[in-house]
C-alpha cells in the first residue's frame, strides 16, 4: 500500500509546485523544451522516412539510422532553441520589469546564433523555411503599416511565376547553387523522367532494377 500512496503524494506535490505563480516563468521554459523537441521529431521523423527511402542508397539499417540522426538533431536544435529563446525572454522581463518587443527578437537572435547558426542540412532547411514565412509576413506588415500601398490586384500569380521561373532556371544550369534535399526532387521530376529502357523503368520504377546474377 505504500507504493500508491507515495505516488500519490508526490504526483500531489509536483501538480501543487505546478499551480506556483512565482515558478510560471522558469517551468514554461521546460515545457517549452519539452514542446520543442516533440514537435521537432513529429515534423522531422516523416519526412526523412520519405526522403531517405526514396532518394538514399544503402542497407536498411544505413537508412534507419540516418533517419534517428536527422530526427533526433531536428528534435534536440528545436528544443534548445525554445530553451533558448523563453529563457532569455523571461530574464530580460524581470531585468526590466516589462515586456518589450526586442526581448522577443533579442532572445531569438542569441538563440538562432547558439542553435541554428551551424551550417548544416538540418539547419539550412529549418532557416530557408523561416526566410519564406518572414518574407510573405514582412510583405503583409509593410502594407498593414502603410510603408507600401496595398496592390490592387493579387500578387500571388506574379509570385509564382517568378519563383518557379527562377527555381527552374537555378536547377537547370546552377544546381549546386541548390539545397540538396531539393537537387534530388528535382533530379527525380525533370532528369530522371528523361531516361528508361523498358516498361518496368518507364512506369513501375523510376530506374530499372538491379538483379544478381
Amino acid at each position: 500500500m505504500a507504493g500508491p500512496d507515495l505516488i500519490r503524494t508526490v504526483l500531489y506535490t509536483i501538480n501543487n509546485l505546478l499551480q506556483q505563480e512565482k515558478y510560471k516563468a522558469a517551468l514554461a521554459v521546460v515545457k517549452g523544451f519539452r514542446n520543442g523537441a516533440v514537435y521537432g521529431a513529429k515534423i522531422r521523423a516523416p519526412h526523412a522516412l520519405v526522403m531517405t527511402f526514396l532518394f538514399r542508397s544503402g542497407s536498411l539499417k544505413d537508412k534507419l539510422r540516418a533517419i534517428l540522426k536527422a530526427t533526433y538533431t531536428h528534435s534536440r536544435n528545436l528544443a534548445c532553441f525554445v530553451f533558448t529563446y523563453k529563457g532569455l525572454q523571461a530574464l530580460q522581463q524581470k531585468i526590466q520589469g516589462k515586456s518589450l518587443q526586442s526581448h522577443s527578437f533579442l532572445a531569438a537572435c542569441v538563440g538562432g546564433w547558439l542553435v541554428f547558426g551551424d551550417n548544416n542540412n538540418i539547419n539550412s532547411q529549418i532557416n530557408m523555411y523561416l526566410l519564406s514565412r518572414i518574407l510573405f509576413a514582412l510583405s503583409r506588415l509593410a502594407v498593414e503599416k502603410g510603408f507600401i500601398p496595398a496592390p490592387k490586384q493579387d500578387p500571388f500569380p506574379l509570385f509564382a511565376t517568378l519563383v518557379w521561373g527562377i527555381v527552374l532556371w537555378l536547377f537547370e544550369y546552377y544546381p549546386h547553387t541548390l539545397q540538396p534535399s531539393l537537387q534530388s526532387s528535382m533530379n527525380y521530376l525533370y532528369h530522371d523522367s528523361n531516361v528508361w529502357h523498358d516498361i518496368s523503368d518507364f512506369l513501375v520504377y523510376n530506374k530499372p532494377r538491379i538483379t544478381g546474377s
